[in-house]
């Protein structure tokens, strides 16, 4: 589903690789929290996500972002999503900058944090794998969350402390234990918008569910910092001219709200 991303292409560069880059419901976007629209609807159903622990999940160095992917069945249900579907979580994928005044792809009035954090569901309900799902309506849901530079982020732990083992492009390493439910910021998962867009990575397919939550995960400047060591080629690698072969800076920039409409979830 990925392929090879130069992210300081522009709009309609991106457009003529990836013709669905051209299309009007694109992310991210800039969220101003001011024209969201409060919809109470959101709140009927509760969004819960079932998420189980993960055992032995494998973190993967893709030379674009870090990716751990999941083993275990976790799923979502409720909120914006449609009623009595089920979205699979498949992995989670992280999006930072080489600073800290920049590295998320939503930016909130304008406001960009550090770091993003995408966790990828699909509909298991209508498509038989993530594959499939992706472009469909209803085909997929992205939660993101913002993250903010703080105090150590124990959940993350397991992940930051072994990035050193997958510094270039194509390495992995299996990491024993991951509880995607410590990502989550509140138990009671109120406080998020919702709008629909695109992957933000190629092919830019639309048709994907966006839950952007309103508070941040922290990290530590040292957890951050990991992420700012790994590379984007293979190791001996011989780099393009101009590149230092430094992974960051690998957000999308925002994309024209068109004429969609951001709803929140609270008031």
């Amino acid at each position: 589903m990925v392929m090879t991303i130069c992210w300081t292409l522009s709009r309609v560069e991106w457009g003529l690789i990836f013709p669905d880059a051209n299309g009007e419901y694109q992310s991210p976007i800039n969220l101003n929290s001011r024209e969201a629209k409060y919809d109470p609807s959101l709140l009927e159903v509760r969004l819960s996500p079932n998420y189980v622990v993960c055992r032995d999940c494998e973190v993967i160095n893709d030379g674009h972002s870090i990716q751990i992917a999941l083993k275990s069945k976790s799923v979502l249900v409720g909120g914006p999503l449609p009623r009595g579907h089920e979205f699979e979580l498949h992995d989670v994928r992280f999006h930072w900058g080489r600073e800290n005044q920049r590295g998320s792809e939503h930016t909130v009035n304008f406001k960009a944090f550090p770091m993003e954090l995408h966790l990828m569901h699909w509909n298991s309900t209508l498509y038989s794998s993530i594959d499939e799902a992706v472009g469909k309506k209803h085909g997929i849901a992205i939660i993101a969350l913002f993250v903010q530079i703080g105090k150590e982020h124990v959940g993350l732990k397991a992940v930051t402390e072994i990035l050193q083992d997958i510094q270039y492009k194509g390495k992995s390493k299996t990491i024993p234990c991951f509880n995607p439910n410590s990502l989550l910021p509140d138990p009671l998962l109120r406080d998020y918008w919702v709008y629909e867009g695109s992957l933000t990575i190629p092919p830019c397919s639309e048709g994907v569910t966006w839950i952007l939550f309103r508070y941040p995960l922290t990290v530590s400047q040292v957890q951050i910092e990991e992420f700012r060591r790994l590379r984007t080629h293979v190791k001996g690698a011989e780099l393009l001219e101009g590149s230092d072969g430094i992974l960051g800076d690998n957000f999308r920039p925002t994309q024209p709200l068109s004429d969609r409409v951001i709803r929140a979830a609270f008031q």
